[in-house]
């Protein structure tokens, strides 16, 4: 009961803000063109400067393992290529394809892994939120990047454009992608341990505290129901991925490897943790529509308080944990 409490006040006041800023909407406080510029910000601006927060705070260095983190990655990237040739059978439609690629794989790790973990091992936690968000979240974004810009609507110049000015394209949306450039500069100042003045420390965090209600909000108020209907049947099968598919395939391994206690409880979030707001943002900032997207973390936002907590039991019932 403890699990699913915690589970719930960690995912519900996610899910309350995407209905604030739908019910904002409506009420004719929140225009198209005002939710545009929320995402845009968050996007440019407030995403990219609270995962630098997230990540230049960490000690990597003093918490480092090898083997937990290529294990991270290596289930990150598995994932991944399962879930592409999931897309090109089940959805037919390009465009929708990229959405539903990220939302199936992309978890919250950065935003609910270290709560998530710190909430059952208190100040015990040995580190190994922060370097489960080093093996995942940076594949995340580099792969969301690649995925979308391959699978974007094409204009009529793009269309004509070949393999090699393709990959050049896709190569500068990488390096001038604004979450990418903060999880480099993260990581840059935690390895480096570049002390922060207080000053720059309290406006950093001021300003990555608004990605997270601001980005919801849009979401909420761009939230269109009917478009959502016709993706219903995608949302659902990404959001069954997102919740239990890839826990079951890769938690088994990972307890078969010897991994187990916080090691168990961080790769549980980094696999079955709601699909990441970013998904949402990112597509909508590369040339998605969005809606398919916004299905996807509405659906795992809710479901995950639930899906986690089932995880949790049954790994405390094999005394994984």
């Amino acid at each position: 009961m403890e699990n699913l409490v915690f589970s719930l006040n960690a995912t519900l006041p996610i899910f309350a803000l995407m209905v604030l800023g739908n019910v904002f909407r409506r009420l004719s406080l929140i225009d198209d063109k005002a939710a545009s510029w929320m995402n845009k910000f968050v996007f440019k601006i407030a995403l990219p400067v609270l995962v630098f927060e997230d990540l230049a705070d960490q000690d990597f260095a003093g918490t480092w393992n090898g083997k937990f983190v290529a294990f991270c990655f290596l289930a990150t990237s598995v994932s991944i290529v399962l879930i592409y040739l999931l897309s090109t059978v089940v959805i037919r439609d390009k465009s929708r394809r990229g959405e539903f690629m990220q939302g199936a794989y992309r978890s919250s790790a950065a935003l609910l892994g270290i709560a998530f973990i710190r909430n059952i091992y208190g100040d015990s936690a040995t580190g190994m939120g922060p370097l489960m968000i080093l093996g995942s979240v940076p594949l995340y974004n580099v792969f969301a990047v690649i995925i979308l810009t391959l699978t974007a609507e094409k204009d009529g110049d793009s269309e004509g454009m070949d393999k090699k000015a393709l990959a050049k394209s896709t190569f500068k949306g990488i390096i001038t992608n604004p979450i990418i450039i903060g999880i480099g500069a993260g990581l840059l100042f935690s390895l480096l341990k570049v002390p922060k003045p207080a000053v720059a420390d309290k406006i950093i965090s001021d300003i990555g505290a608004l990605a997270t209600p601001l980005g919801l909000m849009s979401m909420g108020a761009t939230f269109d129901f009917r478009k959502a209907v016709k993706n219903v049947k995608p949302a659902l099968l990404a959001s069954f991925i997102k919740l239990f598919v890839l826990v079951a395939i890769f938690l088994p391994i990972a307890v078969r490897l010897g991994f187990a206690g916080e090691q168990i409880v961080a790769i549980l979030v980094m696999l079955g943790s709601a699909t990441t707001v970013s998904c949402y943002i990112m597509a909508k900032s590369m040339g998605h529509e969005g809606t398919l997207s916004s299905s996807i973390i509405m659906m795992t936002t809710f479901g995950c308080s639930f899906s986690l907590t089932f995880w949790l039991f049954v790994l405390r019932s094999f005394g994984v944990i």
